[in-house]
């Protein structure tokens, strides 16, 4: 099916009786369920690997652990309240757009996200708050980051899976080199890495980044960084000074409390890693099945 038909939602009974919505986009099968627990939220899969969750009333509440980690360098990059311009890479349900237009008002933000039924899906089922500066393309997130000009983004956020994967040209010190254009000199590139055991994509993106900016720190489950477990690391990047002691305390607070490293000891758990180029760039590794059980 193609087209405008291929993004129709079929509607399938959810849990705790409430309408799931399902649908085909590019990436596969897209279904939003409902949170039984709040009225207006939903929590979007793709083929049944759990994406984003967004409240629709409340689009300051992040759920998931690694998007509360975010949310907490959106707030802690700038004075509270003032307008960012953002690129995000990677769309998801719009739920980091959503957040900042909430928390920041008059913001400008750009998302770039390849899956343009995706796009129309969540469009048509989470529709944006009309007055939020946000503008959505549909095209690949080094294409699309191409076409922001120079200096212009406080924050360039990557969260993008083809998948449960990222893919391997969004892992290479080229793609940060265009991160790094697109950024003002005070801005923070944030990514969403995930990785398991023994961790090697980890600590090569922490040896890539550090290839390319000043000051990093990671915030991750104490499970993950002792490589028990396959799960979420949120990595900050930038040429200042960052503020590792309130975003080691949001995230120590949190409901999944998590636990952050920078300077000497991060760079101690990058082990000498080396850092990715383009020509041998591959792909985040595959999480198990277990992960979404």
């Amino acid at each position: 099916m193609a087209g405008k038909d291929r993004n129709k939602g079929k509607q399938q009974r959810g849990r705790g009786g409430a309408e799931a919505v399902v649908g085909q986009v590019d990436g596969g099968r897209a279904e939003l369920e409902p949170d039984r627990e709040r009225a207006e939220a939903w929590t979007l899969l793709i083929d049944g690997a759990p994406q984003s969750h967004v409240d629709l009333a409340d689009p300051g509440y992040l759920d998931f652990a690694y998007q509360r980690r975010i949310g907490h360098l959106i707030d802690l990059v700038a004075p509270d309240r003032q307008p960012l311009n953002v690129v995000h890479l990677g769309g998801g349900a719009f739920t980091l757009a959503r957040y900042t237009a909430a928390s920041r008002p008059r913001s400008t933000q750009q998302i770039v996200e390849i899956d343009a039924a995706l796009v129309a899906f969540v469009r048509e089922h989470l529709p944006l708050d009309p007055q939020a500066r946000v503008r959505v393309r549909a095209v690949d997130a080094r294409a699309g980051l191409a076409k922001v000009p120079d200096g212009w983004a406080d924050l360039v956020i990557a969260d993008v899976f083809s998948g449960a994967r990222t893919p391997a040209h969004l892992t290479s010190v080229e793609f940060l080199d265009d991160v790094r254009r697109v950024l003002a000199p005070t801005g923070w590139y944030v990514a969403n890495l995930a990785d398991g055991p023994p961790l090697t994509h980890l600590r090569s993106q922490i040896a890539t980044a550090a290839s390319r900016f000043a000051e990093l720190a990671l915030a991750a489950d104490p499970v993950v960084w002792r490589g028990k477990r396959f799960g979420n690391a949120v990595l900050v990047a930038a040429d200042r000074a960052l503020p590792v002691a309130d975003f080691t305390r949001r995230v120590a607070s949190d409901p999944h409390p998590g636990r952050v490293e920078h300077g000497r000891a991060l760079a101690d758990f990058a082990g000498g890693a080396a850092p990715v180029a383009d020509a041998s760039a591959v792909a985040s590794p595959q999480p198990p099945p277990s992960v979404f059980r």
